[in-house]
C-alpha cells in the first residue's frame, strides 16, 4: 500500500537529494519537501576540492540529480530557504519568513559548516574557506599560475586542494601543527607517505607550526607563525575541519553529542525526526558505539536506511566507513575505524606507490587503505568483519589473495565505493 504521509528533509545537499530519492523508491506517495539554503541544486561536495576547483567538472557534472528530477518525482525542492524551529507539538517547521510548513517525518541532513580561525587578520579579504559551490567558485578565480597559496591544515581538505592548486601552477605552502600531514588520520608511516608525495610536487611543508595571524592592508599577504616565521601569500586557504549543524536539532530539544545523536535507524531522541549524514552520530552495530564520520559515503548511503525508517520499514545501517581521496596520480580509498592502533604493515610496492595498509590492533585488521589498487574494497572490509587474528606474512604476501585470509565464514557487505 502506497505510503501517503508527508516527508520533509532539511538540508538539500547530497544526504538530502538522496533521501527524497530513496523515499520514492521505497514506497513514499504523499508530499515530499526538500528544504535547502543554498540557492543550488542538490550537488556532491567531493569534486569542489578536486576536479571542480581545478576545472575538470562542470556544475551540471556535480549535481545529485538533474533538474527534471524533482519535478518528475514530485518533489517540492525549495531552494534558498532557512528553517527557525521545530514545533514537534504541532508536527511543523518554522521558515525564516514566517511561513509555516507541516510535517508527519522529519529528516535532517543539515551536514557541517567549516571551523574558522579567530586570529587577528582572519577577516581580510583572501582568506578562503571550501564548504560549498560559491566557495569553491571563488577560490577557483584565484588558482593562477604563479600565485602563492598558504594552505593552513594537512588533513584532507587542505591535502587536496594544495594538489589542485599545484596542477593549476600555484605555489603551495602548507602549514600543519602535526609532524605530518594526515598523520592524526593515517599516523606517521602513511602520513610520511603523503608528506613525500607532495614534496615532490613542490610544495612546501610547514609542520610543527602554530598561527600567529594574517597581515595585510585590505588582503592577505602574508601569514604570521607562532615562532616568528612570515610566509607571503597572495591567499589562504583554512582547512581544519568542520562543526556539525545541530542548532536546529538543539532548539528543538534534540539529543546533541558530536553531532545530533541517532539509533542504527537514525531516530532521534524526538520521535518521528531523523537525521542522517556529517550531523548525524549514529549507533553503528559492529562497533557498538556512536560513530560520526564526515564523508561522501555516508551521505550516499545512509539515507536509504533513513527513509525506510521513516515509512516504518525494518532498518539498520551497518556498512563499514569508507572514504577516498585522490591527490595528484595517488587515488586511494580507505575502508574500516581506527582511532588507536598497534602498528601498520604493508602489502604492494611503496617505492611505487602500489599498495594496501592495513592498520592492526591485537592482531586483527581494523582498518585498510588501497593506494591505486583497485577492486578490493570487499576483501578488504571482509578481513574487519571477520575480526580474526591475521598472519601478517600471510596478510602482507601479495600473492595469497585477500579473500582467503578473511575465511568463509564472513557475510558478504559490499563497500560503499565510488
Amino acid at each position: 500500500m502506497p505510503e501517503t504521509k508527508t516527508h520533509v528533509i532539511v538540508g538539500a545537499g547530497q544526504a538530502g537529494a538522496k533521501a527524497v530519492e530513496a523515499l520514492r523508491e521505497e514506497g513514499s506517495d504523499g508530499a515530499l519537501v526538500l528544504i535547502g539554503e543554498e540557492p543550488e541544486l542538490p550537488y556532491e561536495r567531493p569534486p569542489l576540492s578536486k576536479k571542480y576547483l581545478r576545472g575538470e567538472s562542470s556544475r551540471e557534472k556535480v549535481r545529485v540529480h538533474s533538474e527534471g528530477f524533482y519535478a518528475d518525482h514530485d518533489v517540492q525542492l525549495r531552494t534558498s530557504t532557512g528553517v527557525e524551529r521545530i514545533d514537534a507539538a504541532t508536527g511543523e517547521l518554522e521558515l525564516s519568513g514566517g511561513e509555516r510548513v507541516r510535517f508527519d517525518r522529519l529528516l535532517l541532513t543539515t551536514g557541517a559548516r567549516p571551523r574558522r580561525l579567530s586570529i587577528p587578520g582572519a577577516d581580510l579579504d583572501g582568506v578562503h574557506y571550501l564548504r560549498d559551490l560559491a566557495d569553491a567558485d571563488a577560490l577557483a578565480a584565484r588558482l593562477e599560475s604563479g600565485a602563492h597559496a598558504v594552505v593552513v591544515g594537512g588533513g584532507w581538505i587542505g591535502a587536496e586542494v594544495a594538489a589542485s592548486a599545484r596542477e593549476r601552477g600555484v605555489e603551495v605552502t602548507v602549514v600543519e601543527r602535526s609532524r605530518l600531514p594526515l598523520e592524526r588520520v593515517l599516523g606517521s608511516e602513511v602520513g610520511e607517505i603523503y608528506a613525500e608525495v607532495h614534496r615532490e610536487q613542490g610544495v612546501q611543508l610547514v609542520t610543527e607550526a602554530t598561527l600567529e595571524a594574517f597581515e595585510g592592508e585590505a588582503t592577505v599577504e602574508r601569514v604570521l607563525l607562532g615562532d616568528g616565521r612570515a610566509l607571503d601569500c597572495d591567499f589562504v586557504v583554512v582547512g581544519i575541519g568542520v562543526n556539525p549543524r545541530t542548532e536546529l536539532a538543539e532548539r528543538a530539544g534534540i539529543a546533541i553529542d558530536n553531532g545530533i545523536v541517532v539509533s542504527d535507524r537514525f531516530e532521534t531522541s524526538l520521535p518521528g525526526v531523523y537525521a542522517a549524514g556529517d550531523v548525524a552520530n549514529a549507533y553503528h552495530p559492529f562497533y557498538d558505539c556512536h560513530l560520526r564520520v564526515e564523508h561522501w559515503a555516508n551521505a550516499v548511503n545512509q539515507p536509504a536506511v533513513a527513509a525506510r525508517a521513516m515509512l516504518g520499514k525494518p532498518a539498520s545501517y551497518e556498512r563499514l566507513p569508507y572514504f577516498f581521496s585522490d591527490q595528484y596520480d595517488l587515488g586511494m580509498e580507505y575502508s574500516g575505524y581506527a582511532t588507536t592502533w598497534d602498528e601498520v604493515v604493508f602489502r604492494g610496492d611503496l617505492a611505487t606507490r602500489e599498495f594496501i595498509a592495513f592498520w592492526l590492533k591485537s592482531g586483527r585488521v581494523v582498518a585498510g587503505m588501497n593506494v591505486n589498487v583497485w577492486d578490493v574494497t570487499d576483501p578488504v572490509q571482509a578481513l574487519i568483519r571477520s575480526r580474526e587474528r591475521i598472519d601478517k606474512r600471510r596478510l602482507c604476501d601479495p600473492d595469497i589473495p585477500l579473500a582467503e585470509l578473511a575465511g568463509p565464514s564472513t557475510a558478504h557487505q559490499p563497500g560503499a565505493q565510488r
